[in-house]
């Protein structure tokens, strides 16, 4: 049997976990957020209506394509491709190449900093190495322009962070779409997180600050996950609606 990703691997053990990717969703919703390319989320409506669903979607997606066989993962890949090309021909323009990138991007870069938030240091082999996954995904959609290596990426990363980031209205409607469907606690919880994990460029767009409260809840977060009772904490932040989805992401 031939697995998309291998078995023992690093991307396996952080996809593997509700926690991790729970993080990997908050970043990435702030930086959806304030990426040039955001009306392209809104054209459909499906983003304003349900702002957590529609962005959780993009996480599930990539964590099914993790833990999938190689064929299964490429009908996944080559599905995402199909339904973004439908989208295109609805409004009769292409998404640019830079905003393909910049998801993929996304994916790697919070993969990398939910875990090392959570849990430890990574290794440059093992960031070399959710480079490797998340770059197969993105040849397999013919996005093109892809950097052909991890230092590559890190150059890239930091040149899209730089070019493809603005504030516009749609950042503060989104902000307010998420206020609206998380409520007011766990909104304030979810700008703690997007300020511990997002990288300055989007921290200081957004004005997050530095995220001192969850600086405090994460060390006992951490110490409930040594004892496994760290689902009494995640049940009081997570909205009841999502709450049986995002458990069931635990997969080690």
């Amino acid at each position: 049997m031939k697995w998309f990703v291998k078995e023992g691997s690093i991307v396996r053990e952080i996809w593997g976990k509700a926690d991790t990717i729970l993080f990997i969703f908050a970043g990435a919703s702030a930086e959806f957020a304030v990426n040039k390319a955001v009306d392209w989320l809104y054209f459909t409506g499906k983003l304003p209506a349900d702002p957590l669903g529609r962005l959780f979607s993009t996480v599930t997606y990539a964590r099914k394509i993790v833990f999938a066989q190689h064929d299964d993962a490429v009908r996944a890949i080559n599905q995402i491709a199909a339904i973004h090309k439908e989208v295109e021909n609805k409004r009769g323009a292409q998404i640019p190449d830079w905003a393909y990138r910049d998801v993929l991007f996304m994916l790697i870069d919070y993969s990398i900093r939910s875990f090392e938030l959570l849990e430890r240091k990574l290794s440059t082999g093992e960031k070399a190495e959710i480079f490797d996954v998340f770059n197969r995904v993105g040849l397999g959609m013919g996005i093109r322009g892809l950097p052909a290596t991890f230092e590559e990426w890190e150059v890239m990363r930091r040149e899209h962070l730089l070019e493809n980031l603005a504030k516009s209205n749609y950042s503060i409607d989104l902000y307010k779409q998420y206020k609206k469907h998380l409520g007011l606690g766990r909104y304030h919880l979810l700008k703690q997180v997007q300020a511990q994990i997002t990288p300055a460029t989007v921290n200081e767009l957004l004005a997050l600050g530095g995220g001192p409260v969850i600086g405090i809840i994460l060390p006992l977060y951490q110490a409930l996950r040594k004892i496994r009772l760290q689902n009494l904490l995640r049940n009081l932040i997570l909205p009841e609606a999502y709450k049986p989805q995002i458990l069931s992401l635990d997969a080690i």
